[in-house]
């Protein structure tokens, strides 16, 4: 499995490459900055996100805030996924590229495919004749090109193939 994307629960240094938990980033963040959400909560946040971005209006509280830096190395540190516009990491795109290549079948678990990132490998598979399986709520742009097409929600779709196929 590649979490194509990366993982909302790892923080990445921009410098170093290094991983953290994004818990423990947390506690640093709070440590830094005792009180913040408290004083964010009571003036100045107007809406936060679900990837963690946030519309904070007062000035002051977002310059009085504390930037952690990487542990390591004293980079900078980014959550561990891609936003809009930026590209999947070139490492994982060639894993991505080699696990398809080894992999006698295709899976795609709850991705409507829209961005190239994910698409690229539907048609890598299906142009080397492996199995393409994908399963989503709703269309996706690989459903040309999908052998198998479950319209479900991935947890539902995997717990019963779990169930249902033998172990291998």
């Amino acid at each position: 499995m590649v979490d194509l994307h990366g993982r909302y629960d790892q923080v990445v240094c921009l410098d170093c490459r290094r991983t953290y938990s994004r818990r423990l980033l947390a506690g640093v963040f709070e440590e830094l900055n005792p009180g913040f959400l408290e004083r964010a909560a009571d003036g100045g946040l107007v809406e936060m996100a679900p990837d963690a971005d946030a519309t904070v209006e007062d000035q002051a509280l977002i310059s009085s805030f504390v930037v952690a830096i990487c542990p390591a190395c004293g980079g900078t540190l980014k959550p561990d996924f891609v936003y809009f516009g930026e590209n999947v990491p070139k490492d994982r795109v060639e894993r991505s590229y080699a696990m398809v290549d080894q992999a006698a079948a295709l899976v795609v678990a709850g991705s409507s495919l829209t961005v190239m990132s994910g698409l690229r490998f539907v048609r890598h598979a299906a142009k080397e004749s492996k199995p393409v399986v994908i399963i989503n709520r709703g269309a996706t742009r690989g459903d040309d090109k999908a052998t198998i097409k479950l319209e479900a929600g991935v947890s539902q779709a995997l717990d019963y193939l779990a169930a249902e196929l033998p172990a291998l």
